[in-house]
């Protein structure tokens, strides 16, 4: 039986500890002069000039920095996915009780494990034509119904539902939450994809969304079975996935890639601003037909208003009127001539007649001589003497006998 010790051994805090590690990590002589195979993710450039980023293989990660003054002297574009071999040398970062490789080297090993099973699996998905353009079907211009397919924590979802607010405050939005990175989130997209294609109604269209992170961070959406849930999908999908220089296969199965959830969620949904700019000037092309069709059909009711006027039966009967006080006048004018024409011959016919009329011989001093049987006596030869006559003057008439008859030689 193990007897106690009678005196604890002193306790270390926790600073005395991490420094005495960090000791004993920059005292190996391995530690202190090492080349590391990994493949870069996490890349980040501060204002400062240093580099931080993770090596990864399949298994494990290890955190590095490179200072400025080693930044500047490398050659190179590194960027997320990239394997490389980093040489410097092993330490403790002691405020976070983190060890981290000091990386004073870098050289490219060619491209991740990642990556190649990236392009491996883009190459056989691409080859079935899932990503085929042809397949690909248009957004609606004005959904009603929305569908989000993200993580319900996440900063994604509050910039897509902010955005589409005030962009388009008429919409529904539906959320399907999903894990978003590791190994359950698979699984969780698919079934939150088929949970939304099964609605009654289902959603104009789907967004796909998540925020940035490395490669193996979006490794989800690499994932063949959320590709396979996409291309399967009965209502169109946007994918806003990572940042703008991030592709997963996700957006090449999806109708509509955005380079970001906000950017995804633009693409939805119109600008409501633009919707009343349209409306008003829809409006006011509207008012001007409007007008113009009144103007127009002011016009066509005047034309046939006067049309009514020229031929209503008043106007014919007004038309005849005047038609019968022209002739009327016609006639009147006509009978006033004529008239005159009449008495201006009858006058000159009794001109003529008084001027034949044997009485009015008389007036000049003539006298008509009447045998007793009322003949006229133009010759002597129907006279004797001693016969009766009649002589006529102009005031009266006398009986006279015939004493002598002097015919005229």
């Amino acid at each position: 039986m193990q007897q106690p010790a009678l005196f604890n051994p002193p306790s270390l805090s926790v600073s005395a500890l991490t420094h005495y590690l960090r000791q004993v990590l920059e005292s190996d002589d391995l530690l202190r002069d090492v080349w590391v195979l990994g493949e870069i993710s996490n890349l980040s450039r501060p204002g400062s000039g240093h580099i931080y980023f993770t090596l990864k293989d399949q298994n494990a990660a290890l955190r590095c920095v490179i200072w400025r003054t080693a930044a500047q002297r490398l050659r190179g574009d590194f960027s997320n996915g990239l394997a490389v071999e980093a040489h410097g040398h092993l330490s403790l970062y002691e405020r976070d009780g983190q060890y981290q490789l000091y990386v004073d080297a870098l050289r490219p090993a060619g491209e991740g494990w990642l990556y190649q099973e990236f392009l491996r699996l883009k190459a056989r998905l691409e080859a079935e034509g899932l990503f085929d353009e042809e397949r690909k079907r248009s957004i609606p211009v004005r959904p009603e119904r929305i569908g989000i397919v993200t993580s319900p924590t996440g900063a994604a979802l509050q910039d897509m539902l902010n955005t589409l607010g005030h962009r388009y405050p008429l919409v529904e939005v539906i959320l399907a939450p999903a894990a978003v990175q590791g190994e359950d989130a698979p699984p969780a997209l698919v079934a939150a994809l088929q949970q939304l294609n099964r609605l009654s109604p289902a959603p104009d269209v789907i967004l796909l969304a998540r925020g940035g992170g490395s490669l193996e961070d979006l490794w989800a959406f690499n994932d063949e079975r959320v590709v396979r849930a996409i291309a399967a999908s009965r209502t169109p999908v946007i994918t806003g996935i990572g940042h703008e220089t991030d592709y997963t296969l996700s957006d090449f199965a999806a109708d509509l890639r955005a380079p970001t959830p906000t950017g995804a969620a633009v693409l939805a949904v119109p600008d409501a601003t633009d919707l009343r700019s349209t409306l008003l000037e829809r409006i006011a092309r509207l008012d001007g037909m409007l007008a113009a069709a009144l103007t127009d059909r002011r016009l066509n009711l005047h034309e046939h208003r006067s049309d009514l006027l020229h031929l209503s039966p008043q106007r014919v009967v007004q038309n005849d009127r005047q038609v019968l006080d022209t002739f009327s006048d016609r006639a009147e004018r006509a009978i006033t001539s004529t008239s005159r024409l009449r008495r201006t011959h009858l006058e000159g016919m009794h001109n003529r007649i008084q001027a034949l009329n044997p009485l009015a011989v008389l007036q000049r001093g003539y006298a008509l001589v009447q045998s007793p049987d009322g003949r006229l006596v133009r010759s002597v030869e129907q006279l004797h003497p001693a016969q009766e006559i009649a002589i006529r003057l102009a005031d009266g008439s006398i009986q006279a006998q015939v004493n002598t008859i002097y015919p005229l030689e």
